[in-house]
């Protein structure tokens, strides 16, 4: 049932934590509020003022046809089919493929899509990266708008950033602001570093995730994933350039591919005598804190208390710098590994295996 104005500007102040009688916004049979200012003589600011809310119309018209409602639903213990979250997500191929976050579905029981028209197509998840917080949809549905992707490696910090999606379920709300940083790196549910992320102060809240964030031409440039809760104003996105990597591989084969080496550690500083003696290219390590029965690790000898400073003859510094040597291509490769034991210098050959991705 609709509520009625009245109704519904209580319930705004009561979410809003305002006290009954205070009004955030002038009700219907308000004056409208008038500024004595004088009106700004000359056209120069106007001008400014028109240049950019064109640019941001042109660039929402553009995406906005192509953003899409996500809304999950998990099997819940005595109940059929519980909602368990919505997010957004766009559709990147006029074959009904819709990029959106990681985090937005997995796990879900059942995936609901809704249309910018409203129609709401049969999608299935065809692939997931938690450890880049990206999925691939498919939708099944005709007449479908596509985004165009743009490229994130020539963003400028300054530049015009739009965010599309849906916060808290009011659908298609556009926000704008800059790019604040790049390069930036963010955790993921998995523990692994995820790098070149962009940093915006375009407004994102609980919804927006798998949105897009575009630029002034209507380019995706990012896929809006998280903000920080007691912050203003630091959003962020991942990077187009490394969505369309993930995208490839997920829809070629449902996953992206690395390798592990079973361990669980964190970073170390060696000891300068330990550091000048064996003329380590490093002063800090990943101290082996434990290892996984029948793993790569395992099988190679590492202990617990070992200290890794090589892999591959590339120095490891800390935890990220092993993630990001533990690529694809290392899978059932022997490779040389260096560890110090105490203060013995050791030279091991591992061969990682292909990681599975566990829920933390």
């Amino acid at each position: 049932m609709a509520l009625s104005f009245s109704k519904m500007n209580t319930k705004l102040n009561a979410d809003l934590g305002l006290k009954p009688g205070l009004q955030p916004l002038a009700s219907m049979d308000d004056s409208p509020v008038v500024s004595s200012a004088a009106p700004v003589s000359g056209s120069g600011d106007g001008e400014l003022l028109d240049a950019y809310s064109r640019a941001v119309v042109k660039a929402a018209d553009q995406v906005s046809h192509s953003v899409v409602n996500i809304e999950v639903r998990k099997q819940v213990k005595g109940r059929e089919d519980a909602r368990a979250g919505s997010g957004s997500g766009f559709i990147i191929s006029p074959d009904g493929l819709v990029l959106t976050n990681s985090h937005v579905v997995h796990g879900a029981d059942k995936i609901e899509v809704t249309l910018d028209d409203g129609r709401r197509p049969d999608a299935h998840l065809v692939g997931e990266d938690p450890e880049t917080d990206l999925a691939v949809l498919r939708i099944y549905a005709p007449n479908l708008t596509a985004a165009k992707l743009g490229e994130s490696k020539s963003l400028r910090v300054g530049q015009l950033a739009i965010a599309i999606g849906n916060p808290y379920g009011f659908q298609y709300t556009v926000t704008a602001g800059v790019v604040s940083a790049l390069g930036r790196s963010l955790r993921a549910n998995s523990g692994r570093l995820m790098d070149d992320i962009i940093q915006t102060d375009a407004a994102l809240n609980p919804g927006n995730s798998g949105g897009p964030l575009v630029n002034s031409r209507g380019e995706v440039i990012g896929v809006n994933s998280a903000v920080i809760l007691p912050a203003q104003g630091i959003c962020f996105a991942i990077a187009i350039d490394t969505a369309k990597y993930v995208t490839g591989w997920l829809v070629k084969e449902g996953k992206i591919r690395r390798s592990y080496i079973g361990v669980g550690g964190q970073n170390v500083k060696i000891h300068r005598r330990v550091v000048r003696y064996h003329s380590l290219p490093v002063e800090t390590g990943l101290l082996v804190v434990s290892v996984e029965p029948g793993s790569p690790a395992e099988r190679a000898g590492l202990q617990v208390g070992d200290v890794i400073f090589e892999f591959d003859g590339q120095p490891v510094a800390g935890i990220d710098a092993l993630h990001k040597l533990l690529t694809d291509s290392r899978i059932g490769i022997r490779t040389a590994l260096g560890a110090i034991r105490h203060t013995e210098k050791l030279a091991l050959a591992i061969v990682p295996a292909e990681s599975q991705w566990r829920e933390q």
